[in-house]
């Protein structure tokens, strides 16, 4: 069992910047692809970000490519989010979650998850 927990999240005006942060206490933590989604209200859960095991590869969606850049300290047992540039439509809880899959291709499928953060509110003010 992993569990994950988020910080760093909060109400910044447009144009700004947080840190998310997520972290475990589980020993196996290089073990995970590890990825960020988030979750406006009304609307369905979406990728956001994604690093690989050993912080060698990642991917974004369009929408935060060249704004948002996800890194990992696996000493730390940690992979941060760094979100500058915040949009109004940046606004929603982020998750972070881990995936045991094998696979590289298709982690922005949030199934391809197997444990989840209970989330942090990110509130961008216009």
């Amino acid at each position: 069992q992993v569990q994950l927990v988020e910080s760093g999240g909060g109400l910044v005006q447009a144009g700004g910047s947080l840190r998310l942060s997520c972290g475990t206490s589980g020993r196996t933590f290089s073990n995970y692809i590890m990825g960020w989604f988030c979750q406006a209200p009304g609307k369905e859960r979406e990728f956001v970000a994604v690093i690989s095991r050993s912080g060698g590869n990642t991917y974004y969606a369009d929408s935060v490519k060249g704004r948002f850049t996800i890194s990992r300290d696996n000493a730390k047992n940690t992979v941060y989010l760094q979100m500058n540039s915040l949009k109004p439509e940046d606004t929603a809880v982020y998750y972070c979650a881990a995936s045991h899959s094998p696979l590289w291709s298709g982690s922005n499928d949030y199934t391809r998850y197997d444990y989840w953060g209970q989330g942090t509110q990110v509130t961008v003010s216009s």
